[in-house]
């Protein structure tokens, strides 16, 4: 095979182009990846529907969410081999610099993320530093490994890693779409106590309780501060997750933590949220944290509790469509319909 094709970005926010390329070859320390399955995002959209976010150059390929088997090694690769089950890291991280040397991954000084730096895996066929692949183990499907790749791995680091949840702690998640999600699913098998969904929609609410919040509100509901007190008990909660990058929604989820909790703000945007007055925030000892992305860790553990049947993410895989449909899938997931979790493009079906 000499040739593919590719699904790349001309210019943002105009539709993706079809393209026939080159296979491309593994450099020293890469392997040749033959892509079986790509998860889109929001960050897809921001790229290809809304294009208001910077690419470092174009035409590029997107996809940074995929799984697939191992095509060919370039030069000074051993530790996988060809038909090795793999999945990519979001970005192309260098292995050696001083975030990579303490297993930060997605601090990595040189890092090039698929579809906006580097050519990503909305292809047949993409390249990928060695080091940043991730074996599969036979349990794990490709399409449930791609997703666990972005979708599950982030909100697992900021439970995880960023929020540091402890058993029967309070637990918000503010956005309930695909992050927020399996941030539910996830904070209750973690042992959360009490998790509270919020979000505007309805349906994202309904969605979010049957799949382990105990209660969801309305962030719009005037008496919001109020009901979560009287149903927790409490002044509020021990974690707040926000997800939906605002200054409303990360200031909600300062307010709504206890004394010494903690708000963890995944969502990215160009917004400026307040603190509270330092004479409560400081006197109740509460934390901001920022959480980007996961490490290599997080995926390496997400993996092993799908394949030990402790974490099942089978309906978080809301459709999929062939590489020639990727504009379809892209439209799909920006309809933001309730029930959709992840998209996923399957090149080669």
């Amino acid at each position: 095979m000499t040739e593919m094709q590719a699904a790349q970005l001309i210019c943002p926010g105009e539709p993706l182009r079809i393209e026939t390329l080159a296979v491309p070859e593994p450099a020293e320390g890469e392997v040749l990846v033959k892509v079986a399955a790509c998860g889109l995002c929001g960050t897809d959209l921001h790229l290809a529907v809304d294009g208001d976010l910077p690419v470092e150059h174009t035409p590029i390929t997107l996809g940074h969410e995929a799984a697939g088997m191992i095509a060919s090694l370039g030069p000074r690769v051993t530790n996988f081999a060809v038909g090795d089950r793999v999945a990519m890291f979001p970005a192309a991280f260098c292995g050696t610099c001083r975030f990579c040397a303490i297993g930060r991954e997605s601090l990595c000084e040189r890092s090039k993320v698929y579809g906006m730096a580097r050519n990503g895996a909305l292809a047949d066929y993409v390249t990928a530093p060695a080091c940043s692949v991730i074996a599969i183990p036979d349990e794990v499907a490709f399409d449930i490994a791609a997703i666990i790749t972005d979708g599950v791995s982030t909100p697992f680091h900021a439970l995880r890693s960023r929020g540091q949840l402890r058993a029967a702690e309070a637990v918000a998640v503010i956005g309930c779409g695909g992050l927020g999600t399996h941030a539910v699913i996830l904070a209750r098998m973690m042992g959360a106590g009490k998790i509270i969904a919020v979000d505007v929609q309805n349906e994202a609410r309904k969605r979010a309780c049957a799949l382990g919040a105990d209660f969801a509100l309305d962030p719009a509901d005037k008496d919001f501060v109020r009901t979560l007190r009287a149903k927790l008990g409490r002044s509020g909660v021990d974690l707040a997750l926000e997800f939906v990058g605002r200054a409303k929604t990360a200031e909600l989820a300062i307010r709504m933590l206890d004394k010494t909790g903690r708000a963890v703000l995944v969502g990215v945007g160009m917004d400026k949220p307040s603190l509270p007055p330092l004479a409560a925030f400081v006197g109740r000892e509460q934390s901001v944290l920022g959480s980007f992305g996961m490490n290599k860790a997080d995926i390496v553990d997400l993996f092993a509790l799908v394949a030990a049947g402790r974490l099942d993410l089978s309906a978080s895989v809301s459709a999929r469509y062939p590489l020639s449909q990727a504009n379809d899938a892209l439209q799909h997931l920006a309809r933001k319909e309730v029930g959709v979790v992840r998209v996923i493009v399957e090149p080669g079906s």
